[in-house]
């Protein structure tokens, strides 16, 4: 059972759903310095990622991101808080092309 699990539903269809994942891996390796590893596929991409103490994936489906992550031991204390910020980065990127349309 992962410690993290985020859902977050979309309507962008697979090719922009795959940009955000790329531009959220770029973050995500700056930010956190995870490792990150995109795996393409027809339906559905995966974005991995890992570091010490932290290995998962981002399920990036044409209608919906899937995030499971597993946390090690002294990270496992501020799961809430890395889930929290975690939903902000995603939520941030899910949210901008609305912005862009509406600009």
């Amino acid at each position: 059972m992962p410690d993290i699990h985020i859902h977050r539903d979309h309507g962008l269809g697979l090719e922009k759903a795959r940009k955000l994942a790329w531009e959220w891996a770029e973050q995500v390796e700056q930010k956190f310095q995870l490792e990150c590893t995109v795996l393409e596929g027809e339906t559905s991409d995966t974005v991995e990622f890992k570091r010490s103490g932290v290995t998962g994936e981002l399920i990036v489906a044409p209608d919906h991101f899937e995030l499971k992550a597993k946390l090690g031991f002294l990270l496992g204390a501020f799961a809430k808080s890395i889930q929290s910020e975690i939903e902000k980065e995603l939520d941030k990127l899910l949210d901008a092309p609305a912005k862009r349309k509406k600009g």
